[in-house]
């Protein structure tokens, strides 16, 4: 599971907070019906005749005919789209709706979307799935115009509703994140509590804390191997920002590919740390043969204290949690002491297809979905974060979900700007990473492998 933006991502938490504070891949409650659209309403068709007012949809524009929508099953569950998709068939009863979705999909609709023939609106999410690509390779609608006036089923403009803005691509827009959220550590509450084991705040807690879980006989950290880029993203980001003096500028320098943005002071100290923990035998060395859901099964069992992921994980493992079990999060633990903690934040995009052969209803669709009643729901029922403005408090949404937003709430946490590598250069990152783990490089030859990376892309773009 994953989720680049050129405006922080922390001017929109600061939006939310203020919001919340006005009203904010663990079983779900059981789906009611949304009531966006209310029985007999008359339709509101999405673009119409008039592209320029995007805001105002054409009169007589019909919402009817063939409509595709592909979604990644993940973490988060298929139990919101086909909640919300069925409320939107309601709404618009002359459509024929087909879901294209699974845990496979992204490779499966691959040869379609090579082919020129895609479904309409796409969930950018998942193993296989890469909006800079979508976008680099022209297979994504330039929403740009659009976007800036079009209005939610509410009648809210849809920008005003949003965490994170729609991702900037060079000056335009081509997707809107749909999911915001955080990576992080997450650890057993009632272990730590029964062992009596300090939760980490900064490095020093980390270490000390570590060096308890594993006298006991407990592996103190496990990552998937098959999947780096959850290390990356749960421990390894937030430290570049923590070293790079809480500036999370460098993020961003990584995701632009500039000289010397993975061959620095900061990137090198938090390297350092990786290969301390590797040296102190912190990791599970289970971790390098297996994927994401054999490591958070071993996390479960109690075999291993902690592992970074996102803020899915609750969701995804809701069937396998123990009774007793009950999830804890920490944003980051290689800042110094007395440090800020640094929330790495991630969003899943949500775009229409260029070639969509129902762009109306793909438009349609896009202004139903993005309401505070829905991103209740989606809350509710996947334990996440909608990127949509809402109070949560009053909801049942996941006490995970609520713990990671008391870290947005307070001004002792750093949320970096969402960012997002190249394609080639997250698998470089990945790759260097896990052989830096199994002590095949040094964090000097990281850094040179990055660099080599970084200006390859440099020189194809």
């Amino acid at each position: 599971m994953k989720k680049a933006l050129t405006k922080s991502a922390a001017l929109g938490m600061a939006s939310l907070l203020c919001a919340l504070s006005l009203a904010g891949c663990g079983g779900a409650p059981a789906p009611k019906p949304a009531d966006t659209a209310k029985p007999g309403e008359a339709a509101k068709p999405a673009d119409g005749a008039k592209p320029a007012d995007g805001a105002k949809p054409a009169e007589g524009a019909k919402i009817a005919g063939d409509f595709e929508i592909q979604y990644f099953v993940g973490g988060y569950g298929d139990a919101w789209w086909k909640e919300v998709i069925g409320e939107f068939q309601k709404k618009y009863p002359d459509l024929k709706i087909k879901q294209s979705a699974g845990s496979q999909i992204n490779d499966q609709m691959k040869p379609r979307w090579i082919q020129g023939n895609p479904p309409d609106v796409v969930y950018i999410d998942g193993a296989g799935s890469n909006e800079a690509q979508m976008v680099k390779d022209d297979q994504l609608m330039d929403i740009s115009d659009w976007v800036k006036t079009a209005k939610n089923v509410d009648g809210d403009k849809l920008t005003d509703q949003l965490i994170a803005p729609p991702q900037d691509f060079n000056g335009k827009n081509f997707t809107i994140p749909l999911v915001f959220g955080s990576w992080g550590t997450f650890y057993d509450e009632a272990l730590f509590e029964k062992n009596g084991w300090t939760v980490p705040t900064d490095w020093d807690s980390f270490l000390a804390t570590s060096e308890k879980i594993k006298a006991s006989g407990i592996n103190p950290y496990i990552h998937t191997g098959k999947y780096p880029y959850y290390i990356v993203g749960g421990l390894v980001n937030s430290g570049f920002v923590s070293e790079n003096g809480d500036n999370p500028q460098i993020l961003k320098d990584q995701e632009a590919a500039k000289e010397k943005a993975f061959k620095n002071d900061a990137v090198a100290k938090t390297l350092q740390k990786l290969v301390d923990m590797r040296d102190k035998g912190y990791f599970d060395n289970a971790s390098f043969g297996i994927n994401h859901t054999d490591s958070q099964m071993l996390f479960l069992q109690r075999k291993d204290a902690m592992l970074p992921n996102g803020l899915w994980l609750e969701n995804e493992m809701k069937k396998d949690v123990p009774a007793d079990f009950k999830f804890g999060f920490v944003p980051s633990v290689m800042q110094k002491p007395g440090g800020k903690s640094i929330a790495i934040p991630y969003t899943s995009n949500i775009a229409i297809a260029k070639k969509a052969k129902n762009p109306e209803a793909a438009k349609a669709f896009v202004q139903f979905i993005f309401t505070k009643k829905t991103a209740t729901r989606w809350a509710e029922l996947t334990g996440a974060i909608m990127n949509v403005k809402a109070d949560l408090e009053a909801s049942s949404a996941s006490g995970v979900v609520k713990t990671a937003m008391k870290y947005f709430n307070s001004s002792n946490t750093i949320v970096a700007p969402v960012f997002k590598l190249n394609a080639d250069l997250e698998q470089a990152e990945s790759d260097a990473t896990i052989a830096l783990l199994q002590k095949k490089i040094t964090p000097d030859e990281w850094m040179d492998r990055m660099e080599k990376a970084a200006a390859k892309v440099r020189g194809s773009k």
